[in-house]
């Protein structure tokens, strides 16, 4: 997994992961916000692999049964 951090640069916060920079906000409250969020999408998705073969047959099981 990668390391996030925030840097300001002039008025903006440019949100990075590793050396890259990838995101570029003008609050830091919203940038802390923001690697938050991403960061508990990241672990839900590591805690849960669902392939896309296996969602797309979900929905399509689940699209038939509401189809009156």
């Amino acid at each position: 997994m990668k390391t996030y951090s925030i840097v300001r640069i002039g008025d903006d916060y440019v949100v990075r992961a590793g050396e890259t920079g990838v995101l570029k906000v003008a609050s830091r409250r919203r940038a802390v916000r923001l690697v938050s969020e991403a960061e508990e999408l990241l672990a839900m998705q590591a805690a849960r692999p669902l392939s896309r073969q296996t969602a797309t047959e979900a929905s399509i099981a689940r699209d038939a049964v509401e189809v009156p």
